[in-house]
């Protein structure tokens, strides 16, 4: 599976952004996909995941409300719309994937370390 990040940028605070991620090499539906974010000097964070073979998403608790993780099936893309954004959202944003429902449905994709697929990252600057 490869993955590509993009649609980062600078925004102001309350504003929004997109990012989509896309993924080649895989056409099944069985795909956890989490989008996680790092900051300079933090750790990774899990942000939001959705198992895409039953539209099932979970979230951190710091972005309910202002993230929502959708896909596009036909487009086999997953996206990431990030709305009421604020500094503390600053950060390289990555998605990953891993096959089969498992990490999405226990709620340990939150950790990152089982995913086996990643992307380049796409950077996030609130200001």
């Amino acid at each position: 599976v490869q993955l590509v990040e993009s649609g980062g940028g600078s925004v102001q605070a309350g504003g929004s952004l997109t990012l989509s991620c896309a993924a080649s090499g895989y056409t099944r539906r069985d795909l956890c996909m989490g989008w996680f974010r790092q900051a300079p000097g933090k750790e990774r964070e899990g942000v939001a995941a959705i198992y895409r073979g039953t539209d099932n998403t979970d979230y951190v608790d710091s972005v309910k409300g202002r993230f929502t993780i959708s896909q596009d099936n036909a487009k086999n893309t997953v996206y990431l719309h990030l709305n009421r954004l604020k500094p503390e959202d600053t950060a390289m944003y990555y998605c990953a994937a891993d096959s089969g429902p498992r990490l999405c449905y226990s709620g340990s994709w939150r950790r990152g370390g089982d995913f086996d697929y990643w992307g380049q990252g796409t950077q996030v600057t609130v200001s």
